[in-house]
């Protein structure tokens, strides 16, 4: 059977393990596989932009949500600038160090940024209403009776289907089991890597760029 939705995941896991009484818990070794996935995978597929204006009326202007489904940054810029220049990522340490240092009392275009929480921090503070632009890396969608589908079950299910069945076995103690799906799934895992690879860099011709040229 085709695996193209929730329902079908969750039916074909059923079939494979032939357990009526581990039904109800394949919803959860779908979850656990997904939480996997979120920490395993780095692809394309999860690279999403957004874009955040800054409100220097508010208390603290300095202080940008991130986005809800944030895990890791790729870059910042300033969209409303032109030539939209990056903004430097830089430790918390060494951007509070020089917050109260080299920038103490001043404010102006942010050039600096560090991730504190769920927050983007800027330095300086800013003097007007910046927009910025950030691209990073987003949590998979999780599969739900609402949201039926993602990229992810569309272009791997094998990967969603062995690693429901690794929890499974893992669960029910099958320890003649949790070798065969383990070996599945990092198999589906190191093939979408290898993927992504191929599609991100293999669209055209790699250039060298000269010493000191830049694009």
């Amino acid at each position: 059977m085709a695996i193209t939705s929730y329902s079908e995941l969750k039916a074909a896991v059923a079939n494979w393990l032939a357990r009526p009484d581990l039904t109800d818990r394949i919803p959860e070794f779908i979850a656990l596989t997904e939480a996997k996935f979120n920490r395993r995978l780095d692809v394309r597929q999860m690279e999403q932009r957004s874009t955040a204006t800054i409100d220097t009326t508010s208390t603290d202007p300095q202080f940008i949500s991130l986005p809800t489904d944030f895990q890791s940054m790729r870059r910042v810029c300033l969209s409303s600038v032109t030539g939209k220049p990056t903004i430097e990522y830089l430790t918390p340490t060494a951007l509070y160090q020089m917050r109260f240092g080299t920038f103490a009392d001043n404010s102006g275009q942010p050039a600096f940024f560090t991730i504190i929480g769920s927050n983007i921090e800027l330095l300086p503070v800013p003097d007007q209403n910046y927009t910025i632009e950030m691209v990073y890396r987003q949590v998979i969608a999780a599969l739900s009776d609402s949201n039926t589908s993602n990229w992810l079950l569309q272009l791997a299910p094998d990967a969603y289907l062995y690693g429901a069945l690794l929890e499974a076995a893992i669960f029910t103690q099958n320890d003649e089991r949790v070798p065969l799906w383990a070996q599945a799934y990092k198999s589906v895992i190191d093939d979408i890597t290898s993927l992504n690879f191929t599609s991100a860099y293999n669209a055209g011709p790699i250039s060298v760029m000269p010493v000191g040229i830049t694009p």
